[in-house]
């Protein structure tokens, strides 16, 4: 009985090895912000000599009167004040946390001109320098072209595959090194995304109950005395408005500023495979 040999294809395995990268920042940057939010406003808005009339009973939520600054009148703005706080906290955790990375995976130079420098090599047939570039650029790009190219210089040597063969070899290794890069791009995006919409409503929520409780004491007193009491508690009521919008504003302009990045990260990702492909179609034929 004739012996079944294994087809060429089974060759073409993949090089591209998973990054571990862990993200315990994505549920300890939450707690440790909420926590600073009832900080600032408990205790830095919320200070007893920022009052002419403190509670001396204390406690969680004092019921302090008479606030002396625009910072201590924050602090009747009512107890949704340090969740949106804390929700700006957590913005600029991750707009940091985000800027970092994505500035990382940028890489050392303009990934254009790393391109046109990677074509030339392979014009050349000069695979090494090519990874060479790559060592110096780094970066998304840098790393999806250096899995592409070891492919590519193992296919240059294969004498089992065809070259459609070989071209598919190279953009599946293209393709999972792609697919290895593009989740540590995006991740974490969506504490912004999340957070441009969640905090105008908590700040409407927040401004809804200090009207709530303006319009109760006004009902409850009468008089000259209650409208002027309404006037301040409308007044600290729209603290929770500013915040909330504020913060939100903050969170969809650095959301579309990274973005915008990524997806020029992405374009020269996808420009990578294609100069790879194109270029052992048309040399290695």
């Amino acid at each position: 009985m004739a012996e079944t040999k294994p087809t060429a294809t089974a060759k073409a395995t993949t090089s591209v090895q998973a990054k571990k990268r862990g993200n315990s920042i994505s549920w300890i940057a939450p707690v440790i912000c909420l926590i600073l939010g009832y900080v600032i406003w408990r205790f830095g808005a919320g200070n007893p000599s920022g009052f002419t009339s403190p509670d001396p009973a204390g406690g969680f939520w004092p019921k302090h009167e008479g606030p002396k600054g625009d910072f201590n009148k924050m602090y009747d703005g009512g107890i949704v004040v340090p969740i949106l706080i804390a929700n700006f906290l957590i913005v600029i955790t991750f707009v940091i946390e985000r800027f970092l990375t994505i500035s990382k995976a940028t890489g050392t130079g303009n990934n254009d001109e790393f391109i046109r420098k990677v074509q030339y090599h392979l014009a050349n047939k000069n695979v090494d320098a090519a990874l060479t570039e790559c060592d110096k650029q780094k970066g998304s790009v840098g790393n999806v072209m250096k899995a592409g190219l070891r492919k590519y210089k193992e296919m240059i040597t294969d004498t089992e595959l065809d070259t459609e063969q070989k071209v598919l070899s190279i953009q599946k290794e293209v393709e999972e090194a792609t697919s290895l890069e593009l989740p540590m791009l995006e991740k974490n995006l969506v504490f912004l995304s999340t957070i441009a919409s969640v905090a105008t409503l908590l700040g409407l929520f927040g401004t809804v109950l200090g009207m709530i409780r303006s319009f109760s004491k006004l009902g409850d007193e009468g008089g000259g005395d209650a409208a002027r009491e309404l006037s301040k508690g409308i007044s600290e009521a729209l603290y929770n408005t500013a915040l909330g919008i504020g913060t939100s504003a903050v969170a969809i302009i650095m959301y579309n500023v990274f973005t915008t990045k990524i997806d020029g990260i992405t374009y020269g990702i996808d420009e990578s495979g294609f100069t790879l492909t194109q270029s052992f179609a048309s040399l290695y034929k």
